[in-house]
């Protein structure tokens, strides 16, 4: 416990430069803000929506189906003709309750106008389990596309965690050149006083001012180079690019505060395999493919149904003399439906199904069995991470020993210049490898939590 709280306040001291409080931005922030603008995550949610609608449709499906049709129509006049289609003549009709009759070849009189009502419900009653398996597959595909919305929403989050953590490292980086800018104008103004009591010489001084030239240049790389991953992370936001973005300090001292590394490996991998999505897809895709097998199953059985119809029409023009009279009909019965080629055609279908359920478990092991070495590797990067910054402390102390020790031999004449400008890029490489390794570990802490999808 007493390494860890030496490393937190090891740690404590991360800052980035004073910026412009309306500029400055905390990674849950950010996080918010992809959340309502990711392109991707409305993708997703829209794919949601229509599968919450797939699976209202599928619900229904249960529910009877009754048809209404209603129409109207005008009918014209009917000739009746002999076989040589002649109009004269008559043609013997049998009349119900009259017998034969002979009917006048010629225009016939019939009613015009005629009407149709048909209501008609059918109610299956079994299905070989097919609506249970829709209904079923309906409400996996939702789940699925939920499980999406979640995964696009961590993909956008680690994203932008990358790119905020790249910012606050050039911001780092920015600091520890300014403190060594600050160095060198005190070191050369203690110089330009020696020089002038002529203890200096002239080329040493130039040589640190060619030395202050190169941080100069340094810092307005740096400066660029933070308004390149602003402008990027603007970007990936789909935020406006005018304003520059600047890590919030506070939220990051805070989460480095959070880092443990008493968490075990165990725990972690515990934590992934209960809430990796990509794990969950994978279970669900094995749902979805024994389901499919119930579906396929169920298309190689008979549909039972129960039907019910009614119709209303009239006129009655079923007789060759039509009837001037509206006609209701109706009737209930089961129907039985049965597709004879199903016994050569589905088999292969449920077979295949079948071999792809299985590999669809093969595929869910497979998926674990990554999580687990993803995991693996980057608990492993945690904790190296941990031995580095302790290790960067202890170089950044020995480097400011050896630069104190060289500066005091200089003033005395007892080192070279040479020596001077290498304690001083002793110094300016162990704070800067040491603001790296901060930001490193924060970073290896958020790529765990992005496997076990906790951001």
């Amino acid at each position: 416990m007493h390494t860890i709280r030496t490393i937190i306040t090891l740690l404590l001291p991360l800052s980035c430069p004073s910026v412009e409080a309306q500029s400055v931005v905390s990674l849950q922030q950010l996080y918010d803000m992809a959340d309502h603008q990711s392109q991707q995550l409305k993708v997703s949610n829209t794919a949601l929506l229509a599968a919450r609608e797939a699976e209202a449709s599928a619900a229904g499906a249960s529910l009877p189906e009754v048809n209404v049709s209603l129409s109207g129509s005008y009918a014209g006049d009917v000739t009746l003709m002999t076989r040589g289609f002649s109009t004269s003549g008559t043609t013997p009709v049998i009349l119900a309750g009259l017998g034969p009759q002979q009917v006048a070849n010629g225009r016939q009189s019939v009613p015009h106008w005629g009407n149709s009502f048909s209501l008609q419900a059918t109610q299956v009653v079994y299905a070989g389990g097919a609506i249970s398996a829709s209904r079923d597959m309906a409400r996996l595909n939702r789940r699925q596309a939920e499980l999406s919305v979640e995964q696009s929403r961590q993909d956008m989050r680690f994203i932008v965690t990358s790119q905020y953590l790249d910012l606050c490292l050039v911001y780092n980086q920015m600091e520890v050149v300014e403190r060594n800018i600050d160095l060198t104008r005190k070191l050369l103004q203690n110089m330009q006083t020696r020089y002038e009591q002529g203890v200096v010489l002239k080329t040493d001084i130039t040589r640190y001012e060619l030395q202050l030239e190169n941080l100069n240049l340094t810092i307005r790389q740096l400066r660029d180079a933070a308004r390149v991953t602003s402008h990027t992370l603007a970007t990936t936001l789909h935020i406006t690019t005018d304003t520059e973005l600047h890590p919030d300090t506070a939220e990051v001292n805070r989460s480095i505060q959070t880092l443990d590394t008493l968490s075990s490996l165990r725990h972690w991998l515990w934590q992934a395999q209960g809430q990796n999505l990509n794990l969950r897809a994978a279970d669900l895709s094995t749902e979805q493919a024994l389901t499919s097998v119930k579906l396929a199953k169920a298309a190689t059985r008979p549909s039972v149904a129960i039907v019910a119809e009614d119709h209303l029409f009239g006129p009655y023009t079923n007789d060759l003399i039509p009837v001037d009279a509206n006609v209701n009909t109706w009737f209930v019965g089961i129907g039985v439906k049965y597709r004879l080629s199903n016994l050569w055609t589905d088999r292969h279908k449920v077979k295949r199904s079948m071999i792809e359920a299985q590999l669809t478990r093969e595929n869910s092991t497979l998926a674990h069995e990554s999580v687990e070495n993803a995991m693996m590797a980057s608990h492993t990067n945690y904790v190296t991470a941990f031995t580095n910054v302790r290790t960067q402390e202890k170089q950044v102390q020995l480097a400011e020993e050896n630069y104190t020790t060289t500066l005091n031999r200089y003033q005395n004449g007892l080192a070279l210049l040479v020596d001077m400008l290498d304690a001083s890029n002793t110094l300016l490489s162990a704070h800067t490898a040491l603001a790296d390794a901060r930001i490193n570990l924060l970073f290896c802490y958020y790529k765990m939590k992005y496997t076990a999808c906790q951001l």
